[in-house]
């Protein structure tokens, strides 16, 4: 499909530098650009590329202000990085929509599924599971048994839906998440750990993406919360009974323990790790191994075991590295001192 630098911009409430004709079928990384590809530039790391790159149009800031001439059409926006976000989005939409369910699926009777699915090889699908309509379930997906999957869902290769959980619509799980195995609970006795049965489920709401490998355990009773439009990367570690609100971001290994309650517009960044029982509120940023022992107010930035301010913890992070240096001074000094006595 072919686009014009002057649809993109209007799409985009955008306005052309250049050559308003100039056609674009592909993307392209600014660095990697090659004619008929659009690329964006949004991090000034990566001007140096603009001025050789062979992309026919790049999507700029408006206040950009190039230094030496440009070759490729340039569409200024309000938000390069929101504005090609939002063009693949166009893009991933125009695609056709797999259908059909395949003869070497696993699909239970007493099933109810929807209208345009696909369904794999090799899915399985258990008694009274529903799966909605232009869900997408990919090879070796395993629904277990009064799993409800909304409408618009995309579920890739070996996830797994334990029984009674429930996901809304238009969500996205990647290969190997595992939606409702036993959380991680045991009573101690004199013989040993005692499994503690985990009778409630996982609910995740509309719009939530889950990244390859992650995992959301579910409730001793009652329900695991991921809120509506939550986004987690790969390998993300969620407890039983952890209430999610809306609009969350986990990176890659965040690990957050059992019966927390988060608010909405939190964002975890690498490697977080949040213990149990606690209280986070709403838009908080996280900065990488950051460890949170105690409950969150609202609105602040903050980093490092435990976490504190992120301004702070950087201004000490500039004396890890001397301490040493400063460990033998001070000996020194003490050796200085009990001379004078």
């Amino acid at each position: 499909m072919e686009f014009t630098a002057s649809q993109i911009a209007e799409f985009l409430q955008g306005t052309v530098d250049g050559d308003a004709d100039a056609r674009v079928s592909t993307f392209a990384k600014i660095e990697e650009g090659v004619p008929g590809a659009l690329s964006f530039l949004s991090n000034p790391k990566y001007t140096q590329y603009l001025y050789d790159t062979k992309s026919s149009v790049v999507l700029v800031n408006r206040d950009f202000s190039p230094e030496k001439p440009v070759s490729a059409t340039l569409v200024r926006v309000d938000n390069a990085y929101e504005s090609i976000a939002r063009l693949l989005t166009l893009y991933e939409s125009m695609k056709p929509a797999k259908k059909g369910i395949s003869s070497l699926a696993s699909i239970s009777e007493k099933a109810s599924i929807g209208k345009d699915v696909y369904i794999a090889p090799f899915v399985t699908i258990e008694d009274g599971a529903v799966i909605g309509d232009g869900t997408q379930l990919y090879p070796h997906v395993t629904v277990g048994s009064g799993v409800r999957i909304g409408s618009g869902c995309i579920l890739y290769p070996n996830v797994t839906v334990y029984y009674g959980c429930e996901i809304g619509n238009r969500c996205t799980l990647h290969a190997g998440s595992v939606i409702g195995a036993d959380g991680f609970g045991f009573a101690p006795s004199a013989e040993g750990y005692n499994k503690i049965p985990q009778i409630g489920i996982v609910t995740i709401e509309d719009d939530v993406e889950l990244g390859a490998n992650t995992c959301i355990d579910r409730a001793v009773m009652g329900h695991t919360v991921i809120g509506r439009g939550t986004k987690m990367d790969n390998m993300v570690q969620i407890g039983h009974n952890v209430v999610m609100g809306q609009n969350n971001v986990c990176c890659a290994q965040v690990g957050i323990a059992g019966t927390t309650k988060i608010g909405n517009w939190n964002t975890f960044a690498g490697q977080v790790g949040v213990a149990g029982q606690l209280t986070i509120g709403n838009q908080n940023i996280f900065g990488a191994q950051s460890g949170i022992p105690g409950n969150i107010k609202d609105g602040q930035v903050l980093m490092g075991t435990p976490v504190i301010p992120a301004k702070e913890w950087a201004r000490q992070a500039v004396y890890f590295k001397r301490l040493p240096e400063m460990q033998n001074d001070i000996k020194e000094l003490k050796k200085e001192i009990n001379k004078s006595k």
